[in-house]
Order: structure tokens, then sequence, then C-alpha cells
């Protein structure tokens, strides 16, 4: 099954499609993969062409059927102008045939009293007076006909004209309301149009603000988990609801914690890329001897690559050397790739920047370099990525934590695998033997309740009352049966965040009144079955409530959590689980 997605905002979207050569391996999966965050306003946008492509297909429907009229009423026309010049032939003809035929009787009656029958029987030359008593009256028979057919001929045409003339008439009437509704419906959609421009611009600022991009890679120092964030978490209250993402928004290319537990469970480093990266090898070439950063030009080797601080150099001294490895190999390879190193021409002119943008670079980190890094860069030192699909380097996407399913993805030309990241190799062991279980990532299961910059919006953790959770609930529901409602659906309570509530939402007491519509609405859930794709992500959730059971796509309650939840609550992965206490 093809997965579905959805996405943060427009202007992210369109800044990643514009300027995806400034993108980290981290966030540039972001935006090729439109899997999680990039692709959630695209999806607003395409629901809010849901609500108005009938309309649209009304007016393209009504543009056929102008077109149809009008071109109804140029073959009526022409058929119109034809009769009128069948009319006047037929009117000239009969015309010349009543002249002749008067002529004709005039001659008869003259010469009839030549045919008296008393002076024919008794005439010595009565055949010859028979004869030509008979041509004279097959002649007058004939012409009597023909003034006949001309009589029904121009009665008929004159008909048809008339026929003719009224359908023109109606046409024309249908095509000028045709033409008025046409215009009232352009009007209509400009309307859609503007609104769904109003739509990009604040719901998904409120989307954007509570999911801001954040490095996705684990950085050199590994991110501690917040203890209100984890499953065990006691709220204080009951019944509770929270929703738990597996992995981060990027979930494409090496998974850093993924590639620390293959280390830990013994896979060398060409082991791990082969599992990420698939049908590549690794070849030896000579590094160029220094590149284009935004801090000026560096040696590669023994500068640039020495202060990537991109994953942690600790780990190295808890199993993880062969991972440190892995990531100066797929660090190593992104750079080149991205500053247009090819296979067939091996020259880096291009540049890149320092930051997590690109690959993060530091220079504190160059000029005193861990011992366990060091070594990582200087014993794969040449070696990169190559692709047995296209023999060309391609670029190494990586983050830190996926939530135990990788996408696919191409680049340049080569395809790596989708694959569940788990030491069975399937979706069976998940998600208990994740390989970033095994590493301990604290992002693999987790309750999102800050923004990048810390904010919270008053919440100290991701946890929902029963009231709150049935109101998201009801929202996913009313938007799942009418994609019209989205502008109403946003967060009623903003705790004090994001200038406060958008004046468009509807209260909790409106979208149960709107649930209403759909069966009732949710006032009591007692438990939540989610079911996941093999594809790596959730397909279905299923609520026993007081209504009975209300199932609702993963898509859908994704997007309506995240504008709905309270405060900064929101999910940063399709592979998420409701959480009930």
């Amino acid at each position: 099954m093809k997965l579905k997605t959805k996405s943060l905002f427009i202007i992210t979207l369109l800044f990643l499609f514009t300027f995806s050569s400034l993108l980290s391996p981290s966030l540039q999966v972001l935006g090729k993969s439109l899997d999680e965050q990039i692709a959630e306003v695209e999806q607003q946008i395409a629901d809010l062409e849901k609500a108005i492509s009938p309309l649209k297909d009304e007016q393209k429907d009504i543009s056929q059927k102008v077109k149809y009229s009008q071109s109804q009423i140029i073959s009526i026309t022409n058929q119109i102008t034809d009769l009128e010049t069948k009319l006047l032939e037929n009117e000239s003809d009969l015309e010349v045939q009543k002249i002749l035929l008067s002529s004709r009787v005039k001659r008869y009656y003259k010469n009839q009293q030549k045919f008296d029958p008393l002076l024919i029987l008794l005439s010595n030359s009565s055949s010859d007076l028979i004869r030509q008593y008979s041509w004279y009256q097959a002649i007058i028979e004939k012409d009597r006909g023909l003034i006949t057919d001309f009589g029904q001929k121009i009665a008929t045409l004159n008909d048809n004209k008339t026929r003719l003339e009224a359908e023109t008439q109606k046409l024309a009437v249908l095509k000028k309301d045709l033409e008025q509704r046409s215009d009232f419906l352009g009007g209509e959609i400009k309307k859609a149009e503007d609104y769904k421009a109003e739509l990009s611009q604040k719901q998904q600022d409120l989307i954007a603000q509570k999911t801001a991009l954040f490095s996705t890679s684990v950085g050199d120092v590994s991110s501690s988990q917040d203890p209100a964030s984890r499953a065990d978490y006691n709220p204080g209250f009951s019944p509770a609801f929270a929703a738990f993402s597996f992995g981060a928004p990027h979930r494409k290319g090496m998974s850093q914690f993924g590639a620390f537990g293959r280390a830990k469970s013994g896979q060398n480093y060409e082991a791990i890329l082969r599992a990420y990266y698939g049908d590549i090898r690794l070849e030896s070439i000579d590094s160029p001897g220094s590149v284009s950063t935004t801090v000026g030009s560096l040696p590669f080797e023994d500068n640039y690559l020495l202060g990537i601080a991109e994953m942690p150099s600790s780990w190295g001294d808890k199993g993880g050397m062969e991972a440190l490895k892995a990531q100066a190999i797929a660090a190593r390879t992104y750079a080149l790739s991205y500053m247009g190193w090819r296979m067939g021409n091996r020259n880096a002119s291009g540049s890149i920047c320092t930051t997590e943008a690109c690959q993060v670079y530091s220079s504190s980190k160059a000029s005193s370099v861990p011992e366990t890094w060091r070594k990582a860069v200087a014993e794969t030192r040449g070696k990169i990525v190559v692709s047995n699909q296209t023999n060309e380097i391609i670029s190494t996407w990586y983050a830190s934590t996926s939530g135990g399913y990788q996408y696919s993805y191409n680049t340049l030309g080569h395809n790596t695998p989708g694959l569940w990241d788990t030491t069975c190799g399937s979706q069976s062991c998940w998600p208990a033997d994740s390989y970033e279980k095994v590493s301990a990532s604290p992002w693999y299961y987790k309750g999102w309740y800050k923004t990048r910059s810390n904010v919270s919006c008053g919440r100290s953790h991701p946890w929902l009352t029963e009231e709150e959770f049935s109101d998201i609930v009801n929202a996913a529901l009313v938007y799942s049966n009418d994609r019209g409602t989205l502008p109403y659906l946003s967060q009623v309570d903003s705790g004090g965040c994001w200038g406060g509530v958008d004046p468009n939402t509807w209260s909790k007491e409106k979208v149960r009144q709107e649930a209403n519509r759909f069966g009732g609405a949710v006032t009591s859930i007692s438990t939540v079955d989610t079911d996941y794709s093999t594809g790596g992500y959730v397909s279905q959730l299923r609520f026993q409530t007081n209504r009975g059971t209300v199932s609702i796509s993963g898509e859908d309650f994704k997007e309506i959590f995240t504008l709905r939840a309270p405060g900064a609550i929101h999910l940063k992965s399709m592979l998420f689980n409701i959480e009930k206490k």
C-alpha cells in the first residue's frame, strides 16, 4: 500500500524545493520524503481542493456545454442558411412553374374549344385530335403535380426553418444561462482559492510553530531523555491519553541510533551501510585536498571531516566504533555528493555550509578531535558509498531515529530499501527488538509536548484528559467525513502561545454538534487499538466509545491531532501509538 502522507507548511515546502542544496542529511530527508511534516500543508490544501473540486468539475462541465451549445448554434445557423437557400431556389422554381402552368392552362382552355367531343366523333381526322387532346391533358396534369410538390416542399422547408429558429433561440438562452453559471462558479472558486491561501498562512503557521524543525541528527552529544515525555510518566489524573511518536520525522537513510545498535550487535561498518543504503559498494578514492565551506576553505580529510559533529564520539567507547566508521563514510559521501563530486568528474567544485542545514562542522572539535572519531575518519580514509545500480556516488542521508522503519528514497538514480530496522529483519519483532531500542534512543518512543525552542505553552507533559482527547477524536471524525470543516478545527487552548486561538475555530460544543451529523459525538473512550501498515505507518485507529466503535485513518488523526491538540502537543511521525492510563 502506498504511503499517504501529510506535511508541515507550504512555505517550508517551497523553501525546501527551491533550496534543497542547503539541507542537511536529516533535514534534506524532510524535504525529500514528504512523509512526515513537510507534506502536512500540502495535504491541507489538497483537502480544500477536494471541497472545491465539485465546483471546478461543474465549471468544466458547463464550459464544455457552452462550447457544445455554441457549436450547435453554429450548426443550426448553417442549416437555416441552407434551408433559406433551398427555399429561395424552390420558390424561384415554383414561380417559373406557375408561369408555365398559367400559360399552358390558357392554351388548354383556348384549345379546349377545338376539342368538342361531338366534333371529334364526327371528324374524319378524330385520331389526330384525340392525340392532341390527350397530350395537353398530360402536360397540364404534370404541371399541376409539380406545383403541388413545390408547395409541399416549400411548406416543409418553412416548418424546418421555424423549428430551427426556435431551437437557436433556446440554445442562445441556454448558452447565456451556462455562461452566467460559469461566471458564478468562477467567482466561487476564486473565493475558495483565496481562502486556501489564507488557510496555508493561518493554520499552517500554527503547525509550523508546534512542530518547528529541529536537528534530527544526534549531534555531538546525545539528547537526554525528558521523564515527562516517557510512557511511564504519571500525569496525576485518570483517564489520561497521550500520543507517542516512534522516531522523529525524517525516517530515510541511515538511522544513527540504529547504526549504534547494529554495531553493539556485532555488525561492521560495511554491513551497517548496506543495511540502510541497499545495493551499494564501498570504493576508495583520492579525496580532494580541500573543500569550500561557509567558513572558508578547509582541508577535507584532515580538518573538515574531523570536525563533523553529527554523532557522539563517546559511542566508540560503548561498543559503537563501527557506527562511528559508518558515520564517517556517510559524512564523507554526503559532502562530496553535495558539492558536485561525481565518479566521472571528480571535482568538488561546490561549497557546503557548516550548520545543520548541511552537515554540522565544529572548528573546536576539529582542533581537539576525540580519539575515537579521529580513528573512525582515519581508518575509512577515502572510502565512499557507490551505487551498484548506477555506479555513481549517492547522497547518503542520515538522522537520529526512525522509529524502527526506514522509508525508501531515490538519490541520483539509486533506490534505497524500505525496511524494518529490527533484529529479526521484519515487522514481527517490532517494536520490542528494533536496533534503535537496543541502543536506547531517547527519541524511539516519545510524547512530544515542546517545540524546538523548548516552548511548552504551559503544559508539563503530553497527557490529555478524556474531555480533551474526545474533542480531538470528534474533530477527526468530523474532518474525515467533511473535508470542508478543516478551517474550523484548530486548537481551542493555545496555552498563551501562537498569538492566541484562531477566531475561526469551533468550540468543543460546536464540534460535538457537528459530530452528531456522523453517528454521534464521542464523550468517553474505553480503549484505543492501532493498526500498523507493513509500510511503516499507522493505517487506522479504532476507538471503543460511548457510541460504539469509531474508526479513523491514521493520516486523518495525525493531521487533526497536531492541529487541535492543546499547547505544543503534537505528533512527529506517521508511526505512532495512543497510550491510555
